[in-house]
């Protein structure tokens, strides 16, 4: 719960901060999301999508992002890329984030309750997704495991990260450079939703992919900026 109360606060921030952009602001586009994260409203933005993911995968694409001409430049090649998933990927949720994409799956999509055992159709959800990873070289992948808050903390932790592990894996049998992969376990500790809920724990059993460029690519943005 503190955890929540901290993404609260900041989020009634964030909303402070956000009121020099218009209602149309929810029609933004990646690209143009690009254009201000990692300049002064990218700490607010990424809060905002907070909501939707956990600030282990916000703080990846925050952190990482440029911002101005550059990062709408990085931003109009996850368009691209976020369009490609949605296509291909029918499992999975993106969601906009900027100079990154987060590819978000509920864990009953990937794994049986308490197993870290990916299922048959996880495995060709991860093999569509791997194949646009493919097509876009130019990036870094962090999975993200996490959990509900029934059971201990420590098993939570440990499932979490072989969950994450079994995807790396998984995507590296593909032909992912494991380079290019990362992963962390975060338990329970970053839930999106009131784990006092079934809705709620069903929402923070989940997976999160979290794709940014890397420095080539950044390195191009900027060249081409110029």
């Amino acid at each position: 719960m503190k955890t929540m109360k901290i993404k609260i606060a900041t989020y009634f921030l964030a909303l402070a901060t956000m009121a020099m952009f218009t209602a149309g602001c929810s029609q933004m586009t990646r690209t143009q999301k690009g254009a201000v994260i990692g300049s002064a409203a990218g700490g607010t933005i990424g809060a905002l999508i907070g909501n939707k993911a956990g600030n282990t995968a916000i703080g990846a694409v925050v952190g990482g992002a440029i911002g101005g001409v550059a990062g709408a430049y990085i931003g109009r090649k996850m368009d691209r890329q976020a369009e490609e998933i949605k296509k291909t990927v029918p499992g999975a949720e993106v969601v906009d984030a900027g100079e990154g994409l987060i590819v978000k799956f509920d864990s009953g999509i990937l794994f049986d309750t308490g197993k870290s055992d990916l299922k048959d159709n996880a495995r060709t959800n991860i093999q569509n997704l791997a194949a646009t990873m493919k097509n876009n070289p130019e990036t870094n992948i962090m999975i993200v495991g996490h959990t509900d808050a029934v059971g201990s903390d420590d098993f939570n932790y440990g499932l979490s990260e072989r969950r994450a592990n079994a995807v790396r894996s998984y995507a590296a049998a593909q032909g992912i450079a494991s380079n290019r992969l990362s992963t962390v376990g975060k338990g329970e500790t970053e839930p999106i939703a009131d784990n006092s809920t079934e809705a709620g724990k069903a929402q923070n059993r989940r997976v999160e992919i979290v794709i940014v460029a890397n420095d080539k690519l950044k390195a191009e943005a900027r060249q081409n900026a110029q």
